[in-house]
C-alpha cells in the first residue's frame, strides 16, 4: 500500500482509515483516531486474552519485533530501544536517571511542552541549575542559539524535536553535533516527529515519543532510545524484577541490570499498548517515512499561503522544509478562535485549540497523509 493509493482510493481509504467516514480529522498533532489494522491488532490479542493466561497469548516475538521495527524507524540499533510510554515517563526516567551534580546545568526551553520541561526543572532540588533558553520567536531554537547558551558546567541539552505549537522543526543533527563536540549529553522529546518526518539519533543520546499521535498508534505505547554508549551514563530509577537478574523470580543480593535498554523496563510490559505500537510502526515503515513527510509538506505549502489569503497569521509560515513539522497553526485579530474551533467541531472537522503563554489562542491543523486535499479545502471553505 503507498500513500497515493489510499489517496486515490476512497473505498481504500475508509477502510484502512475509518475516522473518515464521518470527520475530517486534522489533529493528529494531539491525539489520533487508530486505522483500522492497528485496532484490529489489539482487538485481535484481547480476545485472546478472554480465554488464556495475556503473556503466553502474546504474539511470537512480540517485544523483539517491536523494538527491530522502532530502531529501524529511529536508525537505532535494538538494544538501544526500550519500550516505555507515555512521553512523560521516559523523559522523567532520563531526567532522574541523569548522573548530574550539584552545580552542573541543564539546558531546556520553557516555552516547550510541559513533558519536556518539569522532569527537568525537578533536578533543582539536587542542586543542578536549570538554564532557560532565550529564543526570538516561539519555538524557533536553531544550533548558534543553543551553542551561545551553554558552558563548561552544561552536561545536557532537553529539546523537543518539533514545537508543539509553532510546528519548527530543529536540526537536531547540527545541535546534536555541536554538543557532542563539547562533550554535553543531547535529548529529543521527538513526539511531534516521529511518524511524520525522518527522525534519526545519529547525534542523540536520549529520544522519547508516544504513539498516539503521528505513528498512529494507542496512548502510553511509547519508545524510549538510549546510545548504547550512553547507557552506563543514565541510571535506571526503577526497579523490579525484569530489569535485573532475577533467576527463578528470586531476589539477589547484588542489583544487576540488564546490559541494554531493557534494564529501563522494570516489570510486566504494557503488552496491549506494545501490541498496538508494532502495528503502528509496520504502517509507517510499510509507507515509508520519507513518502510520509514529503506528502505532509505537500499540504502544508499550499495550505499556509491559502489561510494567509483568508487574512490569518500562520506562526513559522516562511520557514523551508526541514525547519517545518506537521502542524499549521494560525490566528487572525478580532476573530475569537475558540468560536471557530466549536464551529468546525459541529461541522465534524476535528482540529485543536491552542494557547499560548499570554492566553492568546490559535488554531491547530495537524493533517496527516490519508487527508484528501478535497477534506482541506472544504475546511478553508468554512474558515
Amino acid at each position: 500500500m503507498t500513500i497515493q493509493e489510499i489517496l486515490s482510493n476512497e473505498e481504500l481509504r475508509r477502510h484502512e482509515f475509518p475516522v473518515v467516514a464521518k470527520k475530517t480529522y486534522l489533529a493528529h498533532a494531539g491525539i489520533c483516531p487508530l486505522p483500522r489494522r492497528i485496532a484490529e491488532a489489539i482487538k485481535n490479542y484481547t480476545d485472546a486474552c478472554l480465554l488464556d493466561d495475556q503473556e503466553a497469548v502474546m504474539p511470537e516475538r512480540l517485544l523483539q519485533d517491536t523494538r527491530t521495527a522502532a530502531a529501524q524507524l529511529l536508525d537505532a540499533k535494538p538494544e538501544e530501544i526500550a519500550l516505555i510510554g507515555p512521553t512523560s515517563l521516559a523523559l522523567s526516567f532520563i531526567a532522574g536517571g541523569a548522573k548530574l551534580r550539584r552545580g552542573e546545568n541543564v539546558v531546556v526551553y520553557f516555552d516547550d511542552y510541559p513533558s519536556n520541561v518539569y522532569p527537568w526543572m525537578s533536578l533543582a532540588d539536587r542542586g543542578v541549575e536549570v538554564r532557560f533558553l532565550n529564543i526570538r520567536e516561539l519555538g524557533k531554537i536553531r544550533t548558534i542559539d543553543v551553542i551561545g547558551q551553554i558552558d563548561e558546567s552544561t552536561k545536557l541539552v532537553a529539546l523537543a524535536s518539533s514545537h508543539f505549537l509553532s510546528s519548527y522543526r530543529i536540526d537536531t543533527g547540527a545541535i546534536g553535533k555541536a554538543l557532542h563536540d563539547r562533550g554535553i549529553l543531547f535529548c529529543v522529546d521527538a513526539i511531534q516527529t516521529l511518524g511524520a518526518f525522518p527522525t534519526t539519533v545519529k547525534h542523540i543520546d536520549f529520544l522519547a515519543a508516544d504513539a498516539h499521535k503521528w505513528l498512529l498508534g494507542p496512548c502510553a505505547g511509547g519508545v524510549m532510545y538510549v546510545r548504547k554508549e550512553a547507557q552506563e551514563r543514565l541510571r535506571p530509577t526503577t526497579q523490579g524484577w525484569h530489569n535485573l537478574r532475577c533467576p527463578n523470580y528470586s531476589a539477589q543480593e547484588d542489583l544487576v541490570y540488564r546490559d541494554d535498554a531493557r534494564r529501563y523496563e522494570a516489570g510486566t510490559a504494557n503488552v496491549l499498548g506494545i501490541v498496538g505500537l508494532k502495528a503502528s510502526l509496520e504502517l509507517i515503515l510499510e509507507l515509508g517515512i520519507d513518502a510520509i513527510g514529503q506528502e505532509l509538506w505537500r499540504k502544508r505549502s499550499w495550505l499556509v499561503p491559502a489561510l494567509q489569503k483568508k487574512g490569518y497569521t500562520v506562526l513559522n509560515a516562511d520557514a523551508l522544509q526541514p525547519n517545518t513539522g506537521g502542524s499549521i497553526t494560525f490566528s487572525k485579530p478580532n476573530v475569537d478562535m475558540a468560536i471557530l474551533y466549536a464551529q468546525l467541531q459541529a461541522a465534524d472537522i476535528v482540529a485543536s485549540l491552542r494557547p499560548d503563554r499570554t492566553g492568546k489562542q490559535y488554531l491547530r491543523f495537524s493533517p496527516h497523509f490519508y487527508n484528501t486535499d478535497e477534506e482541506l479545502h472544504r475546511t478553508l471553505e468554512l474558515l
